[in-house]
Formats: structure tokens, sequence, C-alpha cells
């Protein structure tokens, strides 16, 4: 696969972004007549071009114009490098700068410096430009960056600039095309012949032609009904590619700039998040504005500690861990932070002290760790929809520290342990009170647990012993008085000696009768029939000896000399124990 790069421009009004973007490219990104008519960007354009290497290069040109700051921070969401431009006759102005900090607080990794109409600049201010955008760059992630001086005019420059691009594009990591795919949408149009049209930068997994898809954060599901790269037909479009989505479904003027578009799984909107904070200055009152993806809402913030705060949206938006965002001052308008979601689902319960213990762990924490964290701060663990959730991980990191039940339940080892724990005192608190007992019902001993949970904590558990429904502690001996050992006594004796004709036990004889059936001494065959355990082993070692032989019912009621009414749900015991095979009317011997 060739390498992909979404670019986007950044710099003062009339520093000749929108003219970079069309030498390079030969396409005209100013598409309102307004921008035509007045000779500058309001809104967002697009342009590609593919280098002769074939890496294809996506370009986002933003206005420069303090007025449409917004504009601008709705295609730098999407971008992974950057195009710093600085007229070379003008050098450093108040946009340039603060185009540079909405791009570094967003955590971009790349980039270049170019230096436009450099061909109407002296000498002199040439070297004076460079001077001033490295001290504009220094320490960040542009420090020692290329600067390319170029001319939209002559040419001059372009070539260079390509090649430098193309590094990029080569070397820059790309998104990961793997997860769950999100899609913030920066357009929405309609074209004729086809419908609804959004477009955006997709930031990971793959949307296909032909998925059902959801719109954030207003839940809609629609369909995909095709996909554009670059102006070109595709079947897929994966994480790095500026995409067109045709929808069906829905009317482009119900679809605002703003709306992510995601694939059928557990992702939610959220309207609280605890964040992280890096302030370019400290400023008074805590209503913001919020630019996260291409949505901007109107905010209220609670400070926490040292960097942290929480966040009061008016809005719902769809926002995961580690999603980058910017906080502006609504006026006068100025860009004062940005910062790092930390938990778009924070507990609203927890202290402060607590809360900012949480969020240190948090920030610093591995897919794996974050995982971890959550599963085991909540009591019985976390279904794998609720971890999706509140990770965006699918599919979720695999942890030695956590066990999966049932394929759709996480829990932690020391939950399973803390519950045995629990299990094994109150079995002991259980037997003391009834020694006579064999254990107690599984129901009981769940102590509150989903039952669904309860698998790990009961299987290979030596301290515990399951028979059926009733569990007691391993090392457990029923306590039997001596009354009760002489009526079990006898009652077993009646049963042996009744062999084929097992009497039907008196109510006050019920309890003693399940005894000795969970001990083994009578084998309950159906719901009211009861044989003693001889008499079945005495069958079994019978047939055995006649292996294969076919008989009917009238045969099994001669050898055993008892009636149809004990010969047929005995026959059918014997077929559940595989020991006879029933054959039309009659029975084969296995």
């Amino acid at each position: 696969m060739s390498a992909r790069l979404v670019i986007g421009t950044a710099g003062h009004i009339d520093h000749g972004k929108t003219s970079l973007v069309s030498a390079l490219t030969g396409m005209d990104t100013d598409r309102l007549a307004e921008e035509k008519r007045r000779g500058i960007s309001i809104d967002l354009g697009f342009a590609h071009l593919t280098l002769p290497g074939g890496e294809r290069l996506s370009f986002v040109d933003v206005p420069g114009h303090e007025r449409f700051i917004r504009n601008m921070l709705a295609g730098a969401a999407g971008i992974e490098a950057l195009l710093l431009v600085i007229a070379a006759d003008e050098s450093v102005k108040p946009q340039t700068r603060e185009h540079f900090e909405i791009c570094r607080l967003l955590d971009l990794r790349h980039g270049l410096i170019v230096l436009t109409k450099s061909d109407l600049a002296t000498p002199e201010q040439l070297e004076q430009t460079m001077a001033d955008a490295r001290q504009l760059t220094e320490n960040s992630f542009l420090a020692g960056a290329p600067i390319v001086p170029v001319s939209s005019v002559t040419g001059a420059g372009l070539d260079q600039l390509k090649a430098q691009l193309a590094k990029i594009a080569t070397h820059s990591t790309r998104r990961d095309a793997t997860g769950l795919p999100r899609l913030p949408i920066d357009r929405s149009f309609a074209l004729k012949g086809f419908g609804t049209v959004v477009t955006g930068t997709l930031w990971s997994g793959t949307l296909r032609v032909g998925d059902t898809v959801r719109l954030h954060p207003i839940g809609r599901e629609v369909r995909i009904r095709g996909l554009q790269r670059h102006g070109q037909a595709v079947e897929a479009a994966v994480a790095g590619d500026r995409t067109a989505v045709n929808l069906s479904g829905i009317e482009h003027a119900d679809i605002k700039r703003g709306y992510t578009l995601t694939s059928l799984n557990a992702l939610e909107t959220t309207v609280v998040m605890d964040v992280s904070l890096d302030w370019l200055e400290q400023t008074k009152g805590n209503q913001f504005l919020l630019d996260i993806g291409t949505a901007e809402i109107p905010v209220t913030l609670k400070p926490l500690r040292e960097g942290f705060a929480r966040l009061h949206l008016t809005e719902p938006v769809l926002a995961l861990p580690g999603d980058r965002f910017i906080l502006r001052r609504p006026s006068p308008a100025m860009t004062v932070a940005g910062g790092t979601v930390i938990d778009p689902f924070p507990p609203r319960r927890l202290n402060r002290a607590k809360t900012f213990e949480r969020l240190s762990k948090l920030a610093k924490a591995s897919p794996t760790e974050r995982v971890e964290l959550l599963t085991e701060e909540s009591p019985g663990g976390l279904s794998v929809n609720q971890l999706v959730r509140l990770t965006g991980f699918s599919p979720l990191p695999t942890s030695a520290r956590l066990i999966l039940v049932n394929g759709q339940h996480l829990v932690s080892k020391a939950w399973v342990e803390q519950r045995r724990q629990k299990l094994v005192e109150w079995l002991a608190t259980f037997h003391m009170k009834h020694p006579a007992a064999e254990g107690a019902p599984i129901a009981q001993a769940r102590l509150g647990v989903d039952a669904n949970l309860l698998a790990p904590v009961f299987e290979k558990f030596p301290a515990i012993r399951l028979r059926g429904d009733i569990v007691s502690l391993a090392n457990h001996q029923p306590k039997v008085s001596n009354a009760e050992t002489e009526a079990l006594a006898k009652l077993e004796l009646v049963f042996r000696e009744a062999a084929f004709q097992p009497p039907t036990p008196e109510k006050n004889e019920r309890v003693f009768l399940e005894k000795l059936i969970k001990s083994g001494k009578l084998i309950r065959i159906s719901n009211d029939l009861v044989f003693h355990a001889d008499v079945i082993v005495h069958i079994r070692q019978s047939l055995a000896a006649h292996k294969g032989r076919r008989f009917t019912v009238a045969d099994f009621k001669a050898w055993t000399n008892i009636s149809r009414k004990y010969a047929i749900p005995l026959l059918e015991y014997l077929d559940q124990q595989h020991v006879t095979k029933r054959d039309g009317d009659v029975r084969v011997v296995l």
C-alpha cells in the first residue's frame, strides 16, 4: 500500500495558504462565492495530490482569519502533519502564533515550515522570517523541521517542498485501521444523483460500502451507499483517508459539522468528562468553548488538581480516552488551553482526592492497564460492551490479571479470590449451623453474585466440593445423630429388601430419602421412582453379560418380575445411562 498523509495548512490570513495548495495540486480550495469575491478563505477547503513516488496526499486548507477560527479547528482535528505557512515578506503574525499553538496542543508530531511569497521578500526579510520561525517553534514538534521557501507564482521551491512531503508521508505513523471506525464530519451536502454526502478524515478503523453505521450524537442508523477517496470510488476507506461517504436513509440537512460516523457498536456520547489540561495562559471564569473532533460545544469547567479538570458539556459528544481538544475563551475570543480526554464517563461520587488519584493512574495507563483498572474498580467486573463504551478498544487487550467469563464479561483474578474467601467463610458458618446437612444449595452460596459470574469462583477450587446443586467445604463430613443414623439405615433396608418393587416413602421419610439419594445409596430413576443402588448395579451387570442382545419390554418384565409401571421408567433410565438403546419396539444391550 502506498503511503498516505492528511496535511493541514495553518497560518495568518493572506499569507498564501490557498495559493500554495493550488500551486501544489492544481485545485482551487475556495469553493464559496463569498470566498472568491473577498479573496479570503472562510470555510475549509480540500485538495489532493499523488506524488511521483506514489505517495497520496490529502490537503485540508483552513481559513486564517481570526473570525473563522472555529472552521480552522474543525479542519485541524483530522490532519496528521502541518504546513506552517508564513509569508516571507511579513514574517510571524498573530494568527500564525495561534494556529501553531493549536496544532501543538492537538499533539501533532510531523510538519514543515513553508515561507511563501519568497519572490516578494528581500534576502534580509527572508533571513529574518526564518529566524522568527525558529524562535516560534523552539522546543516544539517543528523544532528543527525543514524550512522551505517557495513562490506560488514562479513555482520556486515547490519541487523541494514535494520531496519533503514525500519523506513525511513515508515515515509518519499510520492511524489504527483495525479499531472501531470513527469519522468526525466536517461537511454535509447533497449531490445530484447521489443524495446525502458527508466528508471527513477517518480517525480509526475501516468503512465499507454496504455497512450500516450510526451517526452520533443523534443516534440515527444509516447505510453507506458509496465511498470516495481523492475523487475515486472505492469499496473501503481506512484510517487516515480523507473520505467522502454517500449515505442513504437521511437528509443532508439533518447532519451537522461536529457529528461523528461510527460502526454499530457499544459507543455512546457523553456530557461529562475528566480531562488533563495544558494552559497557554490561566484565565478567569469557567465558561469556555470546547473544540473536539469537528464539534464546538459550550462547556463549564470545574478545576480538580494539578492540571486535571471536569468538563460539563451543554451538548452530547462522542469522545474516547486519548482524544485531544482545544479550549477557547468565547469573549474576547482566544485559545487558552488544549488537553486530553482521560475519562469520558467519570464516576460522579468520588471525592476530589480519590478522583485525582484515579485520574493520575488513568493518564499514564497503557490500554491493558486501563482495562484492568476499570474492571477492578467495578464490583463484579464489567461486560465487554461496557468496556468498549468506556475505552473505545475493540478488540479489548488481553490481561493476565483478568478472566473472561462466558465470552462476555471480564472479572479480575483478585475479585475471584475475594469471592472464594467469602465463600469459604460463609460455608464454615453454614456447616456450624447445619452440621447434619451435606452442604448448602448453590443459590444460597452465591452471596448475591450473578449466577453467570460464578464459574471462575467455583471451578478448580480445591477448598470446596460440588455435588449437583449442593456445595460444601471439601473436608466437610455431615454429623448425623444416632436417631437419624437408625432412621436412614431402616429406610435403606426397606428399599434393599423391596428390590424390584420399591416402596413409596411416607411424608416424614422424604428428608431421609433425599439424604440417601445424595449419598449414592439410593438412585432416583424418575420423579416418583427410586431404587436401591444395589438393584441398579445388579441389572447393569446382568445386561452386560448379553452385549448386543435385542429384547422387548415384555422380555424385561419377565426377567425382573416387575410390572410395566416400573419397567418403562427403568428402561428409559438405562437408555439415558447408555446401558441400552431403543430401536423401534425393542432395545439393544450396549
